[in-house]
């Protein structure tokens, strides 16, 4: 193994939703995929000219461990054009380190589905909900139920659309530096690699 992602293969397959006794509030980043409903394509769209394309100059990734200036925003230049309903979730999301102990360190809006690298930092406001015997859901459960439920609420008043989003969300957590890079890879590329996606949808 070289450490690079294989895009041919279906990245992330995760039976498991969540790790059995692990803490979904403890310091650290987690790669987090959310699904729309039934994975309808509402999201963004990508040209076909653009799927397959070369990326002529790669990122250098570093670890949220040791980055100074965390940024939040989808991938610059991405050939996934944000549909109205993509805009208002890209919205919510640059809003969501306002409320949590926690940055998105990186993003990308696909079609049908989002991809996120999520850096909980240790703060007292971390530990406070950490060690709280009444916490309940998780930082990560948390931040990903304000996604959801803000972004639908804007979809059905602008839209009238429901049913935004498939239940649940699958999770990675990140180990290592070089877990991370590669992950980071595969955000940064996804949408030129849209067609070698478990989520992909031919017609759209």
């Amino acid at each position: 193994m070289d450490g690079r992602i294989n895009m041919e293969e279906k990245l992330p397959v995760r039976k498991r939703l969540r790790l059995p006794d692990y803490d979904y509030s403890s310091p650290g980043a987690y790669f987090i995929t959310i699904c729309t409903q039934h994975r309808r394509c509402i999201l963004s769209r990508i040209s076909r000219n653009t799927i397959g394309a070369n990326i002529l100059a790669q990122p250098k990734f570093e670890s949220p461990v040791v980055s100074p200036d965390p940024t939040v925003g989808a991938i610059q230049e991405s050939p996934a054009k944000l549909t109205p309903c993509g805009k208002i979730v890209d919205r919510v999301i640059n809003q969501i380190t306002d409320q949590y102990p926690a940055y998105v360190d990186s993003y990308v809006i696909m079609p049908n589905h989002i991809h996120l690298i999520i850096v909980i930092t240790e703060t007292e406001d971390a530990r406070t909900i950490r060690e709280s015997p009444l916490r309940g859901r998780s930082v990560i459960s948390k931040m990903i139920g304000y996604i959801k439920m803000n972004s639908s609420k804007e979809i059905h008043r602008c839209f009238g659309d429901s049913n935004i989003w498939q239940r649940g969300f699958h999770d990675h957590v990140i180990r290592d530096r070089r877990d991370y890079e590669q992950i980071a890879k595969y955000i940064y590329e996804n949408p030129i690699r849209w067609q070698y996606d478990c989520f992909y949808v031919e017609d759209f």
